[in-house]
């Protein structure tokens, strides 16, 4: 059961370009993210399990420009939409490989056993027993690494791709800090 209320995401911040990568050239829009600020983003997010959506809830001590501030939940949604277009890339990649190492293990997995019935008709009887053996233990080890991929390197990639989506949808809330008053003398 999915919740009404968006899981929130609290970073504070001195300013807002503290939000991106200062060395990022590119228009506002278009700029990474600061390096620790996305990833205490993504790492929060996936604290948060589940398909609730998020919303990031930036606390500043000071007050941003406001062109900036209109458009820095576009800016961090197209950041993760971004993101989440390579990790989905990242992951059809390696599904087209293991399809590849599949391929190739099979063949290769069936060269050694047919070797291995040619090897029993060869030389002595304990011979022939080593070599038929080696060749099915190293045909079915020629298999490890389809069977990873298939069995386990996808989940990562296919979680990571769901957050990273999720992030490209949520919602940005800017909160200023009210100003201290001057100390009294």
């Amino acid at each position: 059961m999915t919740s009404s209320h968006p899981a929130p995401i609290r970073l504070k911040l001195r300013e807002l370009n503290q939000l991106f990568n200062s060395m990022d050239p590119s228009p506002f829009l278009d700029r990474d993210l600061d390096h620790d600020a996305e990833e205490f983003i993504v790492s929060s997010a996936r604290e948060s399990h589940g398909s609730r959506s998020f919303e990031l809830i930036v606390h500043l001590g000071a007050t941003p420009n406001p062109e900036q501030a209109a458009e820095t939940e576009s800016a961090v949604q197209h950041y993760f939409a971004t993101r989440a277009e390579l990790k989905r890339r990242q992951f059809r990649l390696l599904l087209r490989r293991g399809h590849a190492n599949l391929a190739i293990g099979l063949l290769f997995l069936a060269l050694c056993l047919g070797l291995s019935s040619f090897a029993a008709t060869l030389g002595p009887a304990q011979l022939a027993s080593v070599m038929r053996e080696g060749l099915i233990i190293v045909g079915w080890v020629a298999m490890w690494r389809p069977l990873e991929i298939y069995l386990y390197d996808w989940w990562p990639l296919r979680e990571e791709w769901h957050d990273l989506q999720r992030l490209a949808r949520m919602k940005v809330k800017l909160v200023v800090a009210a100003p201290k008053p001057p100390a009294a003398i």
